[in-house]
Parts: C-alpha cells; structure tokens; sequence
C-alpha cells in the first residue's frame, strides 16, 4: 500500500465529518429504539433529492436540502399514521413507507438519469469517497478544502450546537417521553428537530458515502458504545471515538485491498461491535 495523499487525506476528514454527525443522532435514535426509523429516512429523502433535480435546480444544495428535509418529515409523518391512526404494526409501517417512498426515487432516476438528473443508483447506495476530492476549493495556490466538506462541516457544527443547546430536551424524550408530554413539554418538536437533522445529513451524505455508510454510521458506533456504557453523554463520546477508528481504519484496509471505501468502513464498524459484544458476553460469563 502507498502512503496516502493529500488526496486522502481530505477523503478522510470528509468521512469523519459524516460519522461524527451520524453517531450524534444515531445515539438518540437508538434510544428511542428508532434506529429503523433513521434506515427509512435515509432511502426515503431520495425522491426528494430527484426531484429538485428535476425541478432545474442543478444540483443548488439549499433547494435539494428542502427537498430531503421535507421527505424526511413526510416519512416520519406517514409512519406515524400507519402505526397510531391505521394501528399497522410499527415495524410493518416502517417497511412500508420507505421501501415504497425509496422506489419511488428509484424509478425516477431511471427515467430521468439521461436528462437532468446527475444522480444514479450506485452513487446512492455506495457513494463516491474516493473521488470526492475531485470539488477541491483552492484559493491563491492553497486547498481549503472540498465542497462536501464545506457542506458537511457546518451540517455537523449546527447539530453540535442544537445537541449541546437542547441535550436536556433530546435526552428526556430519548429516556421518557411520556413523562415529558405530561410536563407539557414539546414533544414533536423535539420529535422533528431530529428526524429533519438526520434527514439533512443524509442527504449530504449521499453522493459522498451513500445510504449505506450512512445506515451503518446511525447504528453500528452507538450500538456498540451502547454495550460500553449506560450513561448518555459517555456513550455519545464513545460513540464518536469508535466511529472516528472505523473510518481511519476501514480507509486503510481499502487502500490496502484496493477496494471500496464505504462498505470496508462499514465492515470494520461491524466487526468492532461483534468483537465487543463477544468480549462483554466472556466478562459475563466470567462475573457469574
């Protein structure tokens, strides 16, 4: 394996940006045992991103944003009423919303992929790590950077500022949100701040590490800090310290296997937590 390159180096800081952001929310979701609800958004924001494509916006962050926030929501929506109004079991309506929400976006890119639509199926579902240094931002002979990281960057300040801000909100709802509806507290607001972060994140996500990584970024380092601890600001410390050794690593052993980048991070993400659920299965066994 070659030694990396400043190339990679800001695939990198492109791919810890997006963990970091996703293991934040991926904690509270796996709290409120919506971690599936998170897997729905990230396939089901697609029709909104095709849409603003098609609408000619040619790719304007701020109108493909809207568009993924509002289907996000619209996701969130729909699985509400199929499991509270229509009584359909949770898991069911879950199943229901975003595989037919996530065709949707499917079929439209097939039919439109040949016109105005930049997008395809494999760029959804594996993303583009290894070419996303291809928008670098250069001024006066210095890289400040890339466009995705310009994008992300902010999406992950603006959630480490609405977590800290409101960590007492999102944590009461996380913990007891039956308790916090009959304190008056705003339950659905706390609800949508959520759902439409994810739904933000995911869409900058996309073309970058695609509804894959994105998945196993929302589920596998909090579930795994989730073993570690019980306590909620350690698990999301923990949360973000195994997501930052998933990247570095999953990176590496692609360079070195010369193969995709997002599902070897993935792949490193899961067999961290297998390992450590083994680990803490033996301390069990041992403890007894």
């Amino acid at each position: 394996m070659e030694m990396l390159s400043s190339n990679d180096g800001l695939n990198i800081i492109l791919a810890l940006l997006i963990s970091w952001s996703c293991s934040i929310l991926g904690v509270f979701l796996m709290l409120r045992k919506m971690v599936m609800v998170g897997d729905a958004i990230t396939h089901s924001v697609l029709p909104g991103v095709v849409i603003a494509y098609l609408m000619g916006s040619g790719g304007e962050n701020y109108i493909v944003l809207l568009g993924a926030a509002f289907f996000g929501v619209l996701t969130t929506v729909i699985i509400d009423f199929l499991f509270r109004k229509l009584k359909l079991q949770e898991d069911a309506s879950i199943g229901l919303t975003f595989t037919w929400l996530f065709a949707v976006g499917v079929v439209l890119i097939a039919f439109f992929s040949d016109g105005n639509a930049d997008i395809d199926q494999e760029c959804v579902l594996f993303g583009e790590l290894g070419l996303s240094f291809m928008d670098k931002i250069i001024w006066n002979g210095y890289v400040l950077g890339t466009k995705s990281i310009w994008m992300i960057g902010p999406m992950f300040l603006l959630i480490l500022i609405l977590v800290i801000k409101g960590f007492k909100g999102f944590q009461i709802i996380s913990f007891q949100t039956d308790y916090a509806a009959s304190k008056g507290i705003k339950v659905n607001k706390w609800h949508y701040l959520l759902m439409i972060l994810v739904s933000l994140v995911t869409v900058l996500s996309f073309e970058s590490v695609g509804a894959i990584l994105v998945v196993g970024f929302l589920i596998l380092p909090p579930a795994t800090a989730y073993l570690l601890s019980s306590r909620l600001i350690r698990i999301h410390f923990i949360s973000i310290g195994l997501a930052t050794a998933g990247v570095l690593i999953g990176y590496l052993l692609a360079q070195w296997f010369d193969v995709s980048i997002s599902p070897m991070i993935v792949l490193t993400l899961g067999f961290v937590f297998f390992l450590t659920f083994v680990i803490k299965m033996q301390n069990t066994k041992h403890l007894k």
